[in-house]
C-alpha cells in the first residue's frame, strides 16, 4: 500500500509542476496584455512585467518541483539502500 501512495505522489508532483508552469505562462500573458491591476487599481502590464513574471515564475517552479523531486529521490535511495543491506546481511 505504501508503494501505491509513493507512486501516486510522484504522478501528482508531475501534474503540479505542469499546472504551475501553465499558470506562470497565463500570468505572463495577462501581464503583457494589461489584464492585471496594481494595488492602487491602476492597470499594469507590458513586456517587462511579462518577462519578470516568466523569469521569476519559472525559477519558483524549478525550486518547488526540484524540492519535491529531491524528497522523492531521497526516499528511493533509502529504499534501495535498505534492500541492498537486507541482501548482504546473510553473508
Amino acid at each position: 500500500m505504501r508503494d501505491f501512495f509513493i507512486s501516486a505522489f510522484e504522478k501528482l508532483v508531475g501534474v503540479i509542476v505542469v499546472v504551475l508552469l501553465l499558470l506562470v505562462v497565463l500570468a505572463a500573458v495577462a501581464a503583457m496584455t494589461g489584464g492585471m491591476t496594481g494595488p492602487d487599481g491602476q492597470q499594469v502590464g507590458g513586456i517587462g512585467a511579462a518577462l519578470a513574471i516568466l523569469i521569476l515564475g519559472f525559477v519558483y517552479v524549478i525550486f518547488i518541483g526540484g524540492a519535491m523531486y529531491l524528497g522523492l529521490g531521497i526516499y528511493q535511495n533509502t529504499r534501495r539502500t535498505a534492500e541492498l543491506l537486507e541482501r548482504m546481511a546473510p553473508r
